[in-house]
Formats: structure tokens, C-alpha cells, sequence
């Protein structure tokens, strides 16, 4: 079966920094876009970034461009999530998701564009 695993999460001050990493198994990890999404309590799940295959193209919210940093390793089926400068308002639970390639549009930001899903890991920012 198909498993995403994050870790990384934590307590940080603004301003800090962290890194949080997902592990796949049991996927053809170079034939999935990879993403990262958050959700607060009573919030709806929104999208952070992406990171697409075979090219690497990267995809970020614009609440985060120039903040966070999204990678993968195809060869270790891992994607990351570099954390620079945050703030209060990133306080989430953030989830890895993998989205088959398929031959029709997808829409990057949408988690309906992805077919599995971590099970998150918490991320509080400190003021």
C-alpha cells in the first residue's frame, strides 16, 4: 500500500527556521507531483507548494513565496519543505500528497489533484 510519512514539525520562533521532510513508499515516486497543504482548526485545507515530475517545476502560494522552499529526491522518494523566516499565521498541521500524472489538466493548488495523503505534522510558530 501506499504510505507518506512527515516529519520535521515542531515548536519555532518567528524567524527561525525548519525543515520538514516526507517519505513515500509503495509508488512510482517519479511518476507523482508531489505537494504540501496545511489546515488549521475550522479552516479549510490549503495549499503551500508542489513540486512537479519529471521536471521540477515548483509552485508556491503567495503567502509563502520567497519563504519556503520546496525539493525532492527521486532516488530516496523524498520531498521537503524548507521553512525560512515564519510566522504566527503558518501555525498548521501540514500534510504531504502525491498526485498521479495523468493526460488531462490538473489544477496544482486543488487537493483534489491528489490521490494520497500523509497523515500530517504539527507546526507552531511562536511570537
Amino acid at each position: 500500500q501506499v504510505q507518506l510519512v512527515e516529519s520535521g514539525g515542531g515548536l519555532v520562533q518567528a524567524g527561525g527556521s525548519l525543515r520538514l521532510s516526507c517519505a513515500a513508499s509503495g509508488l512510482t515516486f517519479r511518476t507523482y507531483n508531489m505537494g504540501w497543504f496545511r489546515q488549521d482548526p475550522g479552516k479549510e485545507r490549503e495549499f503551500v507548494a508542489a513540486i512537479t515530475s519529471p521536471g521540477g517545476s515548483t509552485y508556491y502560494a503567495d503567502s509563502v513565496k520567497g519563504r519556503f522552499t520546496i525539493s525532492r529526491g527521486n532516488a530516496k522518494n523524498t520531498v521537503s519543505l524548507q521553512i525560512d523566516s515564519p510566522k504566527p499565521e503558518d501555525t498548521a498541521v501540514y500534510y504531504c500528497a502525491a498526485g498521479a500524472i495523468r493526460y488531462v489538466r490538473v489544477s496544482i493548488p486543488s487537493p483534489s489533484s491528489y490521490d494520497y495523503w500523509g497523515q500530517g505534522t504539527q507546526v507552531t510558530v511562536s511570537s
